[in-house]
């Protein structure tokens, strides 16, 4: 290897190793996702619709009217009891969901 050659790849061994992608790289801080909750007992069928995974506005009316018909949610498991809400779309959205009861 010449003496250029040398030069010239530890030249663009440094650019890299300071390029401005591997400092943004490690300057990113660890970013966790935040999710927004849900007043599952406030909260109208768009905005259910919205917010929870795997809920269309069809399965979201029939959460507010479940609602309407028995009263206000007293736990996220309950709306097992909505048609068309299975365990499995509870599970998924169970960190979106709040109950109040106010």
């Amino acid at each position: 290897m010449t003496k250029t050659f040398c030069m010239k790849a530890m030249l663009i061994s440094l650019v890299l190793a300071f390029s401005p992608l591997t400092l943004a790289a490690e300057d990113t801080p660890d970013v966790t996702e935040q999710v927004a909750t849900l007043d599952i007992n406030a909260a109208d069928a768009t905005a259910i619709a919205e917010a929870l995974d795997g809920v269309g506005l069809v399965k979201a009316k029939e959460i507010v009217a479940y609602r309407e018909m028995f009263g206000k949610f007293r736990s996220v498991d309950e709306l097992i009891e909505v048609q068309g809400i299975g365990a499995a779309t509870v599970e998924k959205n169970r960190h979106r969901i709040l109950i109040t009861d106010e």
